[in-house]
């Protein structure tokens, strides 16, 4: 059987014929080995045909289509005139080698072709990529290299949907910057309280707060020139009147030693240091609380925007995130004692990342783990929606928080969740409601829900009529008064009709009186009659 093999190079389609090889012994090193040498290759391999693309816009929807797995109409206008034609009724004498499997099927189905993709028709296709240049006459020195980076850099944008809003990289290094800051505010701060505290050590015990240490102290600067005047300057930094006058007083009889002024100057300047830093780690975190809003707003609404970041920066982004499962994301950030468990057959840890989430901390001990599952779990539903949505909603995100607020109700209260069908429908009829886009599969779910109903009334008022033994009632309301009785049904008739059924499930004959209106009904003195009377006949 002959073998063609199909190239997709970046300046059009070729098709080479492979000769003289026996199927039998193909040697997939022997071609390995013969790839390299042209001399050997070329007596192997011939070239049949060769179409150029007309146009670099033609050759990214040829590459766009081969990728996806699709036969255009070029190329099986190009395989029906070069390949051998196929006799209705027969099998074809030869097969096409493909590099990719799925354009080999679509090729099978459209044109009835057989194709066949493995070890030995790539390393075929690996030779003829190599001395490509040399079998097509024409190309001159270059040109190939052009077409393969033009239409690299062309497939490339087409296929990467670049959007500014949604980048998460920016995420990764906002998350990673606040975790540095945070470290370098705090040692900077303990800086200035040890190096300030030789000068006025007692301010150390009345300031708690870095932030205000450092604006207390580049305020204050010599303590002996702090006197009452400063103690309304003092108020506003601080917020408190008399912890105010409680640093003034304790300036007065402070043990701390008198500073030069060049030391004093150089205290200052480094306090001013660690209140900007804590500035901009404060302007830090809105910055990457909008960016979460931007890029993964179910996920912030769900879990927060901090331990978000967090995620997708362990992650790496986040459509890596939304490809992980629940079970990985619970211990996201716990790799090391995950490994350490397994190596010393331990217990496994229960959470990672996800630790730092309220909720967790708001269950008990016992259902700890039982809610960081919970958790995980929703982590990833918010997170998939957020990568492969194209509207951004906080909707979702939202609701998915009530469902965890739920289940934290039922392990501490016992209070039923809702079931997760029901939210998610809500959900969705929220968002709908929002876009005020109605679809058409929305409104027959409606009809067909509107029909179940209706279909589930007419089932119960048919066994509302129906009678215990399975025969119909008759049953008729009477609409003017009879006998002194309305046209609801008093409490006396209902015995008797309850006393009728029973007596009808006895299945025993019985005699039944009549009213006014044609209703049958039997009263409690006439049945105790008949049981006395046929107690008697059975004595005799």
């Amino acid at each position: 059987m002959a073998l063609y093999l199909l190239y997709e190079s970046a300046s059009g389609y070729a098709l080479f014929l492979a000769h003289g090889i026996d199927e039998i012994g193909q040697n997939t090193e022997a071609v390995r080995s013969s790839v390299l040498d042209l001399n050997r290759f070329g007596k192997v391999v011939k070239l049949v045909a060769f179409h150029p693309f007309d146009s670099a816009l033609d050759a990214l929807n040829q590459a766009n289509a081969v990728s996806e797995g699709l036969m255009t109409e070029e190329l099986r206008n190009f395989l029906a005139l070069n390949l051998p034609k196929i006799k209705e009724g027969k099998k074809p004498k030869f097969s096409v080698g493909v590099s990719e499997p799925k354009i080999g099927s679509h090729i099978f189905e459209e044109t009835k072709i057989p194709c066949q993709s493995n070890e030995f028709v790539l390393e075929l296709q690996r030779g003829v990529r190599l001395h490509f240049d040399r079998f097509i006459k024409d190309l001159k020195s270059g040109d190939l290299e052009k077409a393969q980076l033009g239409l690299g850099h062309s497939y490339s944008r087409a296929k990467v949907k670049f959007n500014v809003n949604r980048v998460d990289n920016m995420v990764i290094q906002a998350i990673f910057l606040l975790d540095t800051l945070d470290k370098d505010v705090n040692s900077f701060s303990m800086r200035v309280r040890e190096w300030y505290s030789w000068h006025f050590p007692e301010l150390v015990k009345i300031v708690n707060d870095n932030y205000l240490y450092a604006k207390v102290a580049k305020f204050v600067d010599d303590k002996s020139q702090l006197s009452e005047d400063k103690i309304p300057a003092l108020a506003e930094i601080i917020g408190d009147e008399d912890k105010a006058k409680e640093i003034v007083e304790a300036a007065k009889a402070s043990m701390g030693q008198d500073l030069s002024p060049i030391d004093l100057i150089n205290v200052q300047q480094f306090a001013q240091r660690v209140i900007n830093l804590s500035e901009y780690r404060k302007k830090l975190y809105d910055y990457l609380v909008t960016k979460m809003n931007d890029i993964a707003p179910n996920l912030a609404a769900l879990i927060g925007e901090v331990v978000g970041a967090r995620l997708i920066s362990h992650a790496g982004s986040l459509t890596n995130l939304a490809k992980c499962p629940s079970s990985t994301l619970q211990i996201l950030g716990a790799e090391k004692a995950l490994f350490r468990a397994l190596k010393t057959r331990g217990n496994t840890p229960k959470y990672g990342l996800i630790f730092h989430s309220s909720f967790i901390g708001r269950a008990s001990t016992k259902n700890k783990g039982r809610m960081a599952r919970y958790l995980a779990n929703k982590c990833s539903i918010a997170s998939r929606i957020d990568c492969f949505s194209e509207a951004s909603s906080t909707i979702f995100g939202e609701k998915l928080r009530e469902q965890v607020e739920e289940r934290l109700d039922f392990y501490d209260k016992g209070v039923a969740p809702r079931k997760n069908l029901d939210v998610m429908k809500a959900a969705i009829e929220n968002t709908q409601n929002k876009s005020g886009v109605v679809t058409e599969d929305d409104v027959e779910k409606n009809v067909e829900n509107t029909e179940v109903s209706a279909k589930k009334s007419k089932k119960k008022k048919s066994k509302g009529m129906t009678a215990v033994n399975g025969e119909a009632m008759d049953v008729e309301e009477p609409k003017a008064v009879t006998n002194g009785l309305t046209s609801e049904e008093p409490a006396i008739e209902k015995k008797r009709k309850d006393a009728d059924a029973e007596q009808d499930g006895t299945k025993k004959k019985k005699k039944k009186s009549k009213d006014a209106n044609g209703e049958d009904f039997q009263t409690a003195s006439e049945v105790k009659k008949k049981k006395k009377k046929s107690k008697i006949e059975s004595d005799d």
